[in-house]
């Protein structure tokens, strides 16, 4: 996230597939050259010690509200993962995740890059920079759109209910390409080194 500060003035020219995080000032995001997890996919915790998707949720419920959305806003969150998870084929858990990565769990997060908006920071998703209190469909369209990208990164790599495609999948959403041999490194000087390692500590409940 705090990759954003020294490369604005670049986003325009990036590749459409990159995703960027928004929030540039959270100390506990851990330094780039610092991440909790690197290497292969088999190096970052197995789907056996993820929390539950409701659990992950519930301990984020509040940071979202502090970040700027409403209590409404949240529980209109948590039905368009429900839906985007069972009509995309996503696990909610990697929706969840994304969302608090790119913007904290903000509905009214501002766009970057030009035109990667929305709740989960997707090149030509909607957005609606500053509002809350969002209607349903305005909240599930953010989140769809951003669905209908993860999901394409995850075909890139089997399509599986398993670390092995998720992981590099999150990589690939956030750089537009993957080093294979280590996910904490940022494939073509595009991202958030330690995006995946980031996400993976939700999973496993940090909250931060």
């Amino acid at each position: 996230m705090a990759f954003i500060t020294t490369v604005v003035a670049a986003l325009a020219s990036l590749p459409v597939a990159f995703s960027f995080p928004i929030e540039t000032t959270n100390n506990t995001l851990q330094a780039r050259q610092s991440c909790t997890y690197g290497g292969t996919w088999d190096d970052f915790p197995p789907m056996s010690e993820w929390w539950a998707w409701g659990d992950i949720f519930n301990a984020y419920e509040q940071s979202m509200v502090d970040a700027g959305s409403s209590w409404d806003d949240v529980g209109r969150i948590a039905v368009a993962i429900e839906d985007a998870a069972a009509d995309i084929g996503v696990d909610e858990r990697v929706i969840l995740g994304i969302i608090l990565q790119e913007s904290s769990g903000y509905v009214g997060v501002i766009c970057t890059g030009g035109d990667d908006c929305g709740i989960m920071q997707c090149e030509g998703c909607p957005g609606y920079p500053g509002e809350n209190e969002l209607p349903q469909s305005d909240t599930s369209a953010m989140i769809n759109g951003g669905t209908d990208h993860i999901k394409s990164n995850l075909e890139d790599f089997g399509d599986l209910d398993d670390p092995s495609s998720i992981y590099p999948a999150l990589r690939e959403y956030n750089s537009g390409s993957v080093d294979s041999d280590d996910l904490s490194v940022a494939a073509g000087g595009y991202g958030v080194p330690c995006y995946v390692s980031d996400i993976a500590r939700r999973f496993m409940g940090e909250v931060f």
